[in-house]
């Protein structure tokens, strides 16, 4: 279990460090007067910072290295 843990936290932490972030587009309504509607798309961004990335990628090295083989 504790290898399969440290597996996922590598794949995490490895796309964490290639992809910085991305961003994505939120439909939002500007006026709603009865039958009249009126909508704007926004974007939005989440960005995480690149050490995040790497101390999953080490946590999951070390839970890996440091399991029990089974």
């Amino acid at each position: 279990m504790n290898k399969t843990i440290g597996i996922v936290l590598i794949v995490i932490g490895a796309a964490m460090l290639i992809w910085s972030g991305f961003t994505y587009t939120k439909k939002e309504k500007v006026v709603d007067a009865g039958p009249l509607q009126v909508s704007v798309d926004k974007k939005k961004s989440v960005n995480w910072p690149p050490y995040a990335g790497g101390i999953l990628l080490l946590g999951g090295v070390i839970i890996v290295a440091t399991a029990k083989k089974s």
